[in-house]
């Protein structure tokens, strides 16, 4: 996961380890927009075992200048499988210490990862996650990130696959993610990749199907440029990346 806070050098956060369950956070930052990199340094411990950074989806940077990253562990308990549970991981400093929020659900009524992060002109936040249980989940904050509502679910269908949302310019959110169900008749599971927009986080038009065809695309990734502009890319038949740049002045 890349990410270029408003002051201080570009970071790149990232995975080391065999799984999900046993992997831990690193981080490399560089002063000259990635032309020249530090040395690996490892994230550290929080209070959940290894602190990871930005699971997927990248960071946020808030009001007062803090990174607010969204993450999430899938944990093997005893007599169960993975269970998946969402935590933030907050640092004031750059990366050098850290702060946990959370897990905000159980990892029961959904099994959620992988968190997108959306703000709204009032003031609230709201994520939206993969889950196992069909859907995307949510759940919202009215005090910077630090404390959430319960997990509920959207309306949107998702088939335990990765997602990634954005908070445009103009205030409305824009959501890459694939708008299927996890089995039945095609497009199913990962055949097809959407994007849809909102302004409320809670009533979403499908607007644009990115791909849609007997293969797979998967694990979006979006942000908004400078210029306006949205950029998404994505796992293409799990073969490549692809590109996509979009005007959202003509998403309507």
């Amino acid at each position: 996961v890349l990410f270029k806070p408003v002051y201080g050098p570009l970071m790149l956060f990232y995975k080391v380890g065999p799984d999900p369950r046993e992997w831990w956070g690193m981080l490399k930052t560089s002063p000259d927009g990635g032309k020249t990199w530090s040395g690996a340094r490892k994230l550290g411990m929080g209070p959940l075992g290894h602190l990871i950074g930005p699971v997927k989806n990248k960071p946020v940077q808030l009001k007062d200048g803090s990174i607010l990253c969204p993450s999430s562990t899938e944990v093997r308990e005893p007599g169960e499988d993975d269970v998946w549970r969402v935590h933030f991981e907050l640092t004031t400093d750059l990366g050098q210490t850290w702060q946990v929020i959370g897990p905000i659900n159980d990892g029961h009524k959904f099994d959620a990862i992988q968190p997108s992060i959306l703000f709204y002109r009032g003031g609230e936040m709201q994520i939206l996650c993969r889950t196992k249980q069909g859907i995307i989940a949510q759940s919202w904050s009215s005090d910077n990130g630090s404390t959430w509502d319960e997990m509920a679910p959207t309306w949107l269908p998702n088939p335990n696959s990765g997602i990634d949302g954005v908070t445009l310019e103009d205030g409305r959110q824009l959501l890459v993610y694939n708008h299927t169900l996890p089995s039945g008749d095609f497009p199913a599971e990962r055949n097809m990749l959407n994007v849809a927009v909102s302004g409320n986080g809670t009533d979403w038009a499908v607007l644009l199907t990115l791909e849609k065809q007997q293969d797979e695309f998967s694990y979006p990734a979006v942000i908004q440029a400078s210029d306006g502009l949205v950029h998404i890319t994505y796992t293409y038949m799990r073969r490549t990346i692809k590109h996509v740049v979009l005007d959202p002045g003509k998403l309507y």
